[in-house]
């Protein structure tokens, strides 16, 4: 059983609904050490803060708007509720970013919600978790601006190109993986290979993209035991010690505190050993 973090699950969305603690729990007794709530709205922040708060040192939260919902970003009411969610301990801001996939926000809508968030993670001294499909270049603009702001983050979920990821690398950024990379679909093995061991992240995005053997149903984070162990394959790394080097990347990011690398005497970091 190897550790592991997941550094994106969605625990407050509604298909986990009373079950987030069972879930949490699964997790734990697979070999997750943390696990970071993503609050994707206001609402899902709230819940998401109350499960990191039940359990305290294990789930951490985030808090911003998705792209899908930049149209109903406001700018009198968004920000404050973004800073006291970052006051009552979010560790980032985000899920933000863009998606011209679906477009269920106008563009321009996009980009302002976003730019509005950097300038959040700016003052707030926090990273960025960036959902970004299908706008590759826009993004590219978008790390440029970030790294003047001194902000960095995870390209979460990624699966576009390796020059988007060099891009977020060239500037300090992380690039996550999902459950995504097990499909029989997936081929881009030179992306897996090129993301540098201390930039790397795992994730669920639960309830969403469970892993092969459990593609279509639903996800949970548990099962990132099985993203891991199949992108430590394609790099030719020892899993344990690829799940070592993920959980402390995740802990780097969000600045997670040190008692999330204090493993249970049956296990021992190989950087701490």
């Amino acid at each position: 059983m190897s550790v592991f973090a997941d550094s994106h699950v969605h625990l407050a969305d509604p298909a986990f609904a009373d079950e987030a603690d069972a879930v949490i729990q699964r997790a734990r007794a697979q070999g997750a050490r943390a696990l970071v709530c993503i609050g994707e709205s206001a609402a899902t922040a709230l819940l998401a803060r109350r499960l990191a708060e039940r359990h305290a040192g294990f789930v951490f939260f985030t808090a911003g708007v998705h792209p899908h919902d930049a149209a109903s970003w406001d700018d009198d009411t968004d920000p404050p509720a973004v800073r006291e969610s970052v006051a009552n301990g979010a560790v980032a801001v985000g899920e933000c970013g863009l998606d011209t996939h679906y477009d269920h926000s106008p563009r321009d809508r996009q980009l302002h919600a976003l730019d509005a968030q950097l300038a959040l993670a700016a003052e707030l001294r926090k990273p960025i978790v960036l959902h970004t499909r299908e706008a590759e270049a826009d993004t590219v603009d978008f790390l440029k601006r970030a790294d003047a702001a001194r902000v960095r983050g995870v390209l979460h979920c990624y699966t576009g190109s390796v020059a988007l990821a060099e891009a977020a690398l060239a500037v300090g950024w992380f690039v996550s993986f999902s459950g995504i990379i097990t499909f029989k679909s997936w081929t881009d093995h030179t992306l897996l290979r090129m993301v540098p061991h201390d930039r790397l992240l795992v994730e669920s995005d639960a309830p969403y993209l469970a892993p092969a053997p459990h593609r279509g149903k639903r996800n949970e984070s548990a099962f990132v035991s099985l993203t891991l162990a199949r992108l430590a394959v394609v790099r030719g790394q020892d899993v344990d010690e690829l799940g070592w080097q993920t959980l402390r990347n995740t802990k780097e990011l969000f600045d997670l505190p040190e008692a999330v690398l204090a493993a249970p005497s049956t296990m021992s970091d190989p950087a701490h050993s």
